[in-house]
């Protein structure tokens, strides 16, 4: 099988979720297309696929033969407002400690505070000072700071993200595909903060976010490579997808865009 993404400066990769089956099958399948995988996991009542002490050795192992690095994904349901902020650290702390072995490239994190101001001022402020103090204490209990990436969503403008990682060492995730849904141009806001980004979240829009980029014009997508080639961006790139023929397509967009 063609390794053309090898030459490729940045770490191309996609998410464990493109098979219908659980997360080691995923990386068993993707280990030789892709330089990166996302791991997304959950801690809920119902479900938590956070890896075991096996399922890690051989996640391990993959890594090492396939020259792979992870990314993880916290999981989705945290809430770092101050009344709620405890719970949400400890269910972080058990996915980061869960997953200290694989020395992931980045743990990719919404830090959420709920009831996003609608304007800039004293209650933007107060939002923000939230997010700092929930990033500086979980920073302070992982022992973690610059591997976590702060994820821009569609909700609110990713400056508002910007003190938040600047006050606390972390870098950004910038998701491509929330900007698009902002109907933002990514080119500026890519040559504004690509250098405090280490994770970039890739995927197209069409009914809805998360699909394939073939949803997207070509001559887009094709702009935030150059873009990609010009800054001389060498961490991550998920195509945030989430099954086969989505990531298939992905990439072909992307090796028809070179």
């Amino acid at each position: 099988m063609s390794r053309w993404f090898e030459e490729l400066p940045f770490r191309i990769g996609t998410t464990s979720y493109i098979i219908p089956d659980d997360i080691l099958p995923n990386v068993r399948y993707l280990a030789d297309k892709v330089k990166d995988i996302e791991l997304v996991l959950f801690d809920i009542d119902e479900y938590c696929n956070i890896p075991n002490g096996e399922q890690s050795a051989e996640l391990k192992d993959l890594a090492e033969k396939n020259g792979l690095s992870y990314t993880v994904h916290l999981p989705l349901n945290l809430n770092f407002s101050d009344k709620e902020s405890d719970i949400s650290i400890e269910k972080a702390l058990k996915v980061i400690n869960g997953t200290r072995d694989l020395a992931p490239w980045a743990y990719v994190c919404h830090l959420e505070c709920r009831d996003i101001p609608h304007e800039e001022g004293s209650a933007l402020w107060e939002w923000q000072q939230q997010r700092i103090r929930a990033a500086e204490t979980l920073s302070a209990l992982s022992g973690i700071r610059a591997e976590l990436a702060v994820e821009n969503l569609e909700t609110y403008p990713i400056d508002w993200n910007i003190p938040v990682v600047q006050a606390c060492g972390t870098h950004i995730c910038l998701d491509i595909g929330h900007l698009f849904l902002r109907k933002e141009d990514p080119i500026p806001v890519m040559r504004k903060w690509l250098p405090l980004t280490s994770v970039i979240h890739l995927h197209g829009v069409g009914s809805r976010d998360h699909q394939s980029l073939s949803h997207m014009d070509r001559k887009i997508v094709r702009k935030i490579i150059d873009e990609l080639f010009l800054s001389n961006y060498d961490g991550v790139v998920t195509l945030e997808v989430f099954n086969e023929a989505d990531f298939q397509s992905s990439m072909d967009v992307i090796r028809g865009c070179l």
